[in-house]
């Protein structure tokens, strides 16, 4: 299964990994199918946003911060970091995307982002393909 790595640099933040994953695709041959593009990460997510405004991933990781922030009276898991495994539950671990003619079929102003929510931290991203080969 491809694979890649994600370094993230802050402690919330949304990396967009579109063209990894593109690369992933074509190394599998994948012609037309599926492809799943996975984190095995309890505090990270993998989702599919707007990619032209650079404004609404950072209006997500706002309301994400100001809904589940990272101090809340009661949290009790040890390591500090619950906001960031209800932030990874809520995005989710993973996004699947329709492979056509050895592409990802997006919308104009889609890309595929991994979304850290407790680093900065070395991060990877796996990339299951299914489907024709080429």
């Amino acid at each position: 299964m491809p694979s890649f790595e994600v370094r993230t640099t802050r402690r919330t933040e949304f990396v967009e990994v579109t063209a990894e994953v593109r690369r992933a695709v074509n190394g599998a041959g994948l012609r037309d199918g599926l492809c799943v593009v996975y984190s095995p990460h309890t505090t990270a997510a993998v989702t599919i946003q707007e990619n032209a405004d650079p404004d609404v991933v950072h209006d997500m990781l706002l309301w994400l911060n100001h809904h589940v922030p990272k101090e809340v009276a009661g949290f009790r898991h040890a390591e500090g970091n619950s906001d960031a495994h209800i932030k990874s539950s809520l995005v989710g671990p993973s996004v699947t995307v329709p492979v056509e003619g050895g592409d990802l079929v997006l919308g104009t102003w889609q890309g595929v982002y991994f979304c850290e929510f407790d680093g900065p931290r070395r991060r990877t991203v796996h990339v299951q393909a299914v489907g024709g080969r080429s």
